[in-house]
């Protein structure tokens, strides 16, 4: 039976926070169930916390004080820069959507953010993905790769994940190969009549890890490599990406194991910016005449447990670095379904990727949640794929630039 606790603070903070604390709450401690921001019309005076029978109050106040203190309050507050909205307006949302794809078997719940899709999804799903990768291919030259699910940890600590997102980091390991090993193993599994975490003194190997997001496997293959400083490049490739959401997981909006069509872009400052703008444009052209009702806005990475964090994301907004695509699954609710960096020089340093003998290689990449994207297309479309085909048809590449020319 679970606890529900009120946690008052002591000095109550500003409500423009309350978004960026309610993405922290579940990952501060795994005891916290449920939590309601308790506030009034300009601040946030504390939190209603279901708890976990045993769990000391005291103790959540304290790391719930110390993430407001070390990462909400440092943050300078800006509002989202809308760059571009859709001119479509839907209203016929329904609320228990997610339980229509569950009664026709649309889906079915395999754990948490586990989700198994049937045959009437995944074509939907490969439908959209088609329609990005078509035009990634014929109008922006991409070479498609298709890589290994893990990925090393030595590459995710290049990108600096384990700094700056360490909250979302999903591990592989294996029994160690020695026969003694083994039979410890077995006699602790045989004596506990089930796999538990005595298993992990068993497990030396922490080499890979599972993806978080698909562009890494471009950089770590490209590192070590130098290129004519007239050569750009256009890389895509589609697979399965890994984040712990702890109890944020929800319906088809927010998975552990999801699949992300990116696109990656490598060389010249002005290569990358240039294709990023065009992708972009080329993007909005696609959703407007897919009849998707969304906005793009400037945002930031969800940095978490850093002394950095809040300078990292006024960093990141004030550059514009990072543009999120949100699609409405309701008509007050968005989710984000495509994002578009510049990552400057960062990874072309961290990789050793050249343009030339001095010169670092730019980069900049595009990433689209196919699951979200079906989800936001259901969510305004409805369930009838005999309805989809003909909305489908619209979104392709070739319509698009021929309209754009």
């Amino acid at each position: 039976m679970e606890n529900v606790h009120y946690i008052q603070l002591e000095q109550p903070i500003p409500i423009k926070h309350d978004e960026e604390l309610e993405k922290r709450i579940y990952f501060i401690s795994a005891s916290i169930q449920q939590f309601k921001l308790i506030k009034d019309e300009s601040t946030i005076k504390g939190l209603e916390v279901s708890l976990l029978p045993g769990t000391d109050p005291s103790e959540i106040k304290e790391k719930l004080v110390s993430v407001i203190d070390n990462e909400i309050l440092l943050q300078f507050v800006v509002p989202a820069r809308v760059i571009w909205k859709s001119e479509n307006i839907h209203s016929n949302y329904q609320d228990d959507l997610f339980d229509q794809l569950l009664e026709k078997e649309m889906v079915y719940e395999m754990g948490e953010g586990q989700v198994c899709f049937g045959d009437k999804l995944i074509f939907l799903m490969d439908a959209l993905d088609k329609i990005f990768k078509e035009m990634t291919i014929s109008h922006f030259g991409a070479v498609e790769y298709r890589y290994p699910t893990l990925i090393p940890t030595k590459t995710l600590e290049k990108c600096g994940y384990f700094n700056s997102f360490p909250h979302f980091l999903m591990f592989v390991t294996r029994l160690h190969n020695d026969i003694d090993n083994y039979r410890n193993f077995l006699e602790e599994y045989k004596s506990n009549d089930k796999i538990d975490s005595y298993l992990l003194h068993n497990c030396h190997n922490v080499d890979y890890c599972l993806p978080p997001t698909m562009c890494y496997h471009t950089y770590h293959q490209f590192q070590n490599t130098q290129h004519d400083e007239t050569q750009n490049r256009v890389i895509t490739s589609i697979g399965k990406s890994f984040r712990y959401e702890s109890k944020y997981h929800r319906t088809l909006e927010r998975l552990w194991d999801f699949s992300i069509r990116e696109i990656v872009f490598m060389g010249s400052k002005d290569f990358v910016l240039e294709s990023r703008q065009k992708f972009m444009e080329a993007s909005f052209s696609i959703f407007q005449r897919l009849g998707l009702q969304g906005h793009c806005e400037v945002a930031s990475d969800p940095f978490f447990c850093n002394e950095d964090t809040a300078a990292k994301i006024f960093n990141q907004r004030m550059q514009e670095l990072k543009y999120e695509l949100r699609l409405n699954v309701a008509s007050d609710r968005t989710i984000a379904a495509a994002s578009f960096n510049f990552h400057e020089h960062f990874f072309g340093e961290q990789f050793n990727i050249k343009r030339g003998e001095t010169e670092w290689m730019a980069t900049g990449c595009v990433g689209f949640g196919i699951e979200r994207l079906a989800y936001a297309f259901i969510s305004q479309h409805g369930l009838d794929e005999k309805d989809w085909a003909k909305v489908l048809s619209n979104g392709y590449p070739e319509a698009v630039f021929a309209e754009q020319i």
